[in-house]
């Protein structure tokens, strides 16, 4: 009876993830919109950081408990869902084409961003002792988080054929959407990990585990619905930004913040995620030159779809 009630309480926390972060970024869009942001900066920054929200409340709600190890999970997990399941259903819906600026820039920052924590997590550059991203870290972190900042509002004049969709509201109606969102975002985060957590005792696997499936996937439902419902509206430059943006603001910004509040504990088990991870990165950068010119074609889609189930299968058998 406990398990069934820490189960309906995880969907509840990650139903209220969901329509939280779709509050906030209704709400912010519509601000944005009001003070004359362009499409393609609220796009790269609020779209893709109201979809990693999720991601950003449990691994503060986990930094604050002392489980970092389900929040270093959500991170790794939610990039690799992010690039092999969601973009791979959005790209076997419709073909992605997209921008220069994406293949040469964004999804490079991305790669980068999965190469600095593999580098961080092992120490290999930077000496915060064994098995810890520490303060420092994220830190740098934060650095790089800042150059993307500075990157996106240095193409804010670039042109995209695709367009945000922003409702236009009143001002009380934005701040009522701003308030719900985020009074959203808390209470489900702070029931999300608690369950999972409860859940993973229940059940005998680690929080790891838990944090790279259960929990990855329920944080990446924003940006799957969002990735999925741009291609079946032929917006590719929507569905593959919001995935790009949102992998960059996950390592840069979600794991910065985490470690700032609490270092966050690294296990050499957990490298074969992060290999994973980066392994996704560079596919995704690999597709831009294979079958058709800076696109994601259907069978790419495919291939990424079962790498992706491959790695599930492994990570129970294992």
């Amino acid at each position: 009876m406990t398990m069934l009630i820490s189960i309906f309480l995880l969907l509840a926390g990650f139903l209220l993830l969901i329509k939280g972060a779709d509050f906030l970024v209704e709400g912010s869009s519509s601000l944005a919109s009001k003070l004359n942001i362009s499409q393609i900066v609220i796009g790269l920054t609020i779209v893709a950081f109201g979809t990693s929200t999720p991601e950003l409340i449990v691994n503060v709600f986990s930094a604050i408990e002392g489980t970092n190890d389900v929040g270093f999970g959500n991170v790794v997990g939610s990039n690799i869902i992010n690039i092999f399941l969601i973009l791979g259903i959005a790209a076997l819906i419709s073909p992605l084409q997209t921008q220069k600026n994406t293949v040469w820039k964004e999804i490079p920052f991305a790669l980068l961003g999965a190469l600095v924590l593999l580098v961080m997590c092992n120490d290999i550059l930077f000496n915060a002792g064994p098995g810890i991203i520490s303060t420092s870290d994220g830190i740098i972190l934060l650095f790089f988080f800042a150059i993307f900042i500075v990157y996106v509002f240095g193409i804010a004049d670039v042109k995209s054929e695709d367009t945000v969709e922003v409702k236009q509201f009143s001002s009380s109606k934005i701040f009522l959407f701003i308030i719900l969102g985020l009074a959203g975002l808390v209470i489900g985060g702070n029931l999300v990990v608690d369950n999972a957590v409860s859940i993973a005792a229940d059940l005998g696997v680690s929080n790891r585990i838990i944090g790279l499936t259960i929990v990855a996937l329920g944080t990446s439902l924003p940006e799957l619905f969002t990735s999925a419902n741009a291609a079946m509206k032929g917006k590719a430059d929507i569905a593959v930004g919001n995935v790009v943006g949102s992998n960059i603001f996950n390592v840069f910004f979600v794991l910065a913040i985490t470690a700032i509040i609490s270092p966050v504990p690294f296990k050499p088990a957990m490298n074969v995620d992060l290999i994973v991870m980066s392994i996704a990165s560079f596919l995704l950068f690999l597709t831009m030159f294979t079958g058709g010119k800076r696109k994601i074609d259907r069978w790419e889609a495919v291939v990424f779809l079962i790498i992706y189930l491959c790695y599930m299968v492994w990570l129970v058998v294992v």
